[in-house]
């Protein structure tokens, strides 16, 4: 670290407030972006806060360890990642924003040169340039990152709470309950099915369960694989199961497969099985 750094340094933290003045009037009026030059008052207010901190963190790259360095950009990348994924904005304008900010932050280190040419010497600026750029890169990509993995959390998150909704416990009679299994079931929704139904089943106190299949479009190896891995879960619970919608397709699969529902008992239609229940089906 040498003079010429340290100067650097408070020469861009005293412009700070210019420089993000001058990076806020590269704004576009874009419509619904929160980069739009006529976002309200308390949106531009935090991009102010946050593109100070872009400035600290690119600034302190003159002086600090890459230890440090490292630590800042961290920092920065999981707040604006989370303040964007928040906002909805798309990756593509962070990074044309980001680019501005270093075109804007390179005009003052520009401006630095000029006013101290007697003591700036090439190798300055070349390690400037260097660091500088090196700095934005690494702020660009670590942003990346932390983005993607903000939205793919979320993502998950919204996919395993729809394959819960999709997996509905009803009530029918004292302890019966019906759980009617709709749609294509891939591995994942699979395994969200068998760690859900048995503890939906216990926290309601079912003690017999008709699983339906009538809603489903096909079945396949895995999948019958699946559903007796469940009624032989159900049943180390202690709730019995019966099993409704079996199209021969499917029967002929579980046949095929070895996998032995007899123990569960299984039923062309749901109606079929209540009504072997003694569950009596009246239609208004």
């Amino acid at each position: 670290m040498s003079k010429q750094d340290e100067l650097l340094y408070h020469f861009l933290m005293d412009h700070a407030d210019q420089i993000t003045d001058n990076w806020l009037r590269t704004r576009k009026d874009t419509k619904g972006s929160l980069y739009s030059l006529y976002a309200d008052h308390q949106t531009e207010n935090m991009l102010r806060e946050q593109n100070r901190m872009t400035i600290e963190a690119v600034s302190s790259s003159l002086l600090a360890d890459e230890g440090t360095i490292i630590q800042q950009i961290d920092v920065w990348a999981k707040t604006i990642g989370e303040s964007r994924v928040n906002s909805e904005t798309p990756i593509y304008e962070v990074i044309e924003a980001v680019n501005k900010a270093e075109y804007i932050f390179m005009e003052f280190v520009h401006r630095f040169i000029e006013e101290y040419d007697e003591i700036v010497s090439k190798q300055d600026i070349l390690q400037w340039n260097h660091k500088i750029k090196s700095a934005f890169n690494q702020m660009v990509t670590k942003f990346t990152e932390v983005y993607f993995q903000i939205t793919r959390q979320r993502l998950f998150s919204q996919q395993e709470l729809i394959h819960e909704l999709s997996t509905p416990i009803i009530p029918v009679f004292d302890n019966m309950a019906i759980v009617p299994l709709i749609g294509e079931l891939d591995s994942h929704r699979a395994q969200v099915v068998i760690e859900t139904i048995p503890k939906k089943c216990v926290e309601n106190q079912v003690e017999h369960l008709f699983i339906d299949l009538s809603g489903m479009p096909t079945i396949d190896t895995m999948i019958a694989q699946q559903i007796y891995q469940l009624t032989s879960l159900l049943k180390l619970l202690g709730i019995s199961s019966t099993i409704s919608g079996i199209r021969p397709e499917v029967a002929q699969t579980a046949v095929q497969l070895g996998v032995d529902f007899e123990s569960s008992g299984t039923y062309s239609s749901l109606k079929q099985a209540l009504l072997t229940a003694g569950l009596t089906i009246t239609a208004e």
